[in-house]
């Protein structure tokens, strides 16, 4: 399948959270510890109604949603106080990552990064996880017009690897992601994760594959871990 997927393919685009790491499970918590300062409880479907949102995006929605009495800044800010220390120590990369990595770059593919979080926060883990150096470019939705669904994060990431788009595969975890992978174009495979493991029917739809893990790509295949990115 790995073969398949990489053919005649300029670049490597991916996605953070809940794609590359198992970081969702920390965001749902710090919705509801978040809306508790104030005395809210967190609603249903609140995940759902910022999928694909930037971090200033989902700040904005967050305030006038909640009517918080805060400004952008100031919730962002407390948003990744709440989040540093959890992604230095206890977000894992998801299985086969650091391996399927090795294996693009051994390639000659440059790699990005597309993602709604924050650049604070995307060097954090990447640096605790040790895995910056596969990376050529990083983009942020805070750097783009608009958050995914729109195609923004993923354009902007290709040029700067200066690929064709549509020479491009796109690793996405939920539906707004993988349609801003394919309005921009490129291949997009869908990667399971438990905090989206409801939607699993949609977003094999959206999507061109569906992996249950980057371990799934080496099936009858032998090789080897960039050990010395492991250490």
């Amino acid at each position: 399948m790995i073969d398949r997927l990489l053919e005649q393919k300029q670049a490597v685009i991916f996605d953070l959270d809940g794609t590359l790491v198992d970081s969702m499970w920390m965001w749902r918590a710090i919705d509801i510890e978040y809306l508790g300062r104030f005395g809210l409880a967190c609603p249903p479907g609140l995940s759902r109604a910022i999928e694909g949102m930037s971090f200033t995006e989902t700040a904005g929605y967050f305030r006038d949603r909640f009517q918080l009495p805060l400004s952008i800044e100031e919730i962002k800010a407390d948003w990744t106080d709440m989040s540093i220390e959890k992604y230095r120590t206890q977000v894992p990369l998801k299985p086969g990552v650091r391996t399927f990595l090795a294996y693009v770059k051994g390639l000659g593919l440059p790699m990005g990064i597309a993602t709604s979080n924050s650049r604070q926060i995307v060097d954090t883990v990447l640096g605790a996880l040790k895995i910056q150096d596969y990376f050529a470019h990083i983009t942020t939705g805070c750097e783009v017009a608009m958050g995914k669904p729109a195609p923004d994060v993923y354009l902007k990431t290709a040029r700067k690897l200066h690929a064709d788009p549509a020479c491009c595969l796109a690793f996405e975890d939920v539906p707004a992601g993988i349609l801003a992978g394919k309005a921009a174009g490129m291949t997009v495979v869908a990667v399971e994760d438990r905090f989206s493991r409801e939607i699993r029917s949609e977003k094999e739809a959206l999507a061109d594959y569906f992996i249950q893990d980057y371990e799934e790509l080496f099936a009858g295949i032998d090789v080897a871990e960039d050990e010395e990115a492991a250490v």
